[in-house]
């Protein structure tokens, strides 16, 4: 097999990106599947949601972007069969900086991932708030990107700057990458607002968006604190029924041994994408 990558991605904070990074990941392996959830956002709140201390010692994508550590050293197992997890901490914070002096600073998770390409059947890479290398590591190592839309006021604001993003690293360093699908979360059927949010999105993303809706939910809101997926915490809940229907929806759309589009080779190292 050689896994399906997706990195999941908002400049835009609070949206739900984290929660369906895990959630999503975690039905999937639910499912039977073999997944890998990198957290590259340096809140750590991924590695957390899965019950993992990022203040804990131990290797992790910092370690593996900046010190060229074998990522194999980083998986990290989680309490969920199928899951893995490469975490993330404090350090990652410092690594946008760090990174702007590397040569082919843009492919270094791509490179890094390498050998587990055929471990895998989904990689999922759980991108900070924000439009800068880290960010741009996951869109250049990813097949496709998910975009997470929170079903509020202004909801599209920011997404043609995401999506002007997407086309720089489409041209520059990954010709392979697509948007995937774009997710609807935060929910409230009984607003009219988040049923013009939802007719706006599904306008603008016909084929994009999914059919699942991820409503708005106390369990998973709660879910994290206590170090665990909404499957393990509140398994009948509206929040848990959703990223359960959405995992199906996922698999069906793409579907477990069928493979990425060829690879394009990317620009040249010193190519530049814009970052902000």
């Amino acid at each position: 097999m050689t896994a399906q990558i997706f990195a999941i991605a908002n400049q835009k904070g609070g949206v739900g990106k984290t929660t369906t990074a895990v959630n999503l990941c975690a039905y999937l392996a639910g499912a039977g599947c073999q997944v890998l959830l990198i957290d590259s956002d340096p809140q750590a709140n991924a590695t957390t949601s899965l019950g993992i201390d990022p203040r804990k010692p131990g290797t992790s994508l910092y370690d593996v972007l900046m010190d060229n550590r074998p990522i194999q050293e980083a998986v990290t197992a989680t309490t969920l069969p199928g899951l893995s997890l490469v975490p993330a901490n404090l350090d990652l914070a410092g690594a946008e900086v760090e990174m702007a002096a590397r040569m082919a600073r843009e492919q270094l998770l791509s490179r890094a991932l390498q050998p587990l390409s055929c471990q895998y059947d989904y990689v999922f890479i759980d991108d900070p708030p924000s439009l800068g290398l880290i960010t741009i590591n996951g869109l250049t190592a990813a097949d496709g990107i998910i975009i997470p839309v929170q079903c509020e006021y202004l909801a599209l604001e920011g997404l043609s700057q995401l999506l002007n993003t997407i086309e720089q690293v489409r041209k520059v360093l990954n010709g392979r990458l697509k948007v995937a699908g774009v997710l609807l979360t935060m929910s409230d059927a009984r607003t009219n607002l988040s049923t013009q949010v939802e007719e706006d999105v599904r306008a603008h993303f016909p084929l994009e968006t999914f059919e699942t809706l991820i409503p708005r939910s106390v369990r998973l809101s709660e879910a994290p604190s206590h170090g665990l997926a909404v499957l393990s915490y509140a398994p009948e809940s509206a929040g848990a029924l959703a990223y359960e229907a959405l995992a199906a929806e996922f698999i069906g759309r793409f579907p477990v041994g069928v493979e990425a589009a060829a690879d394009v080779l990317p620009g040249s190292p010193d190519s530049t994408v814009t970052y902000r």
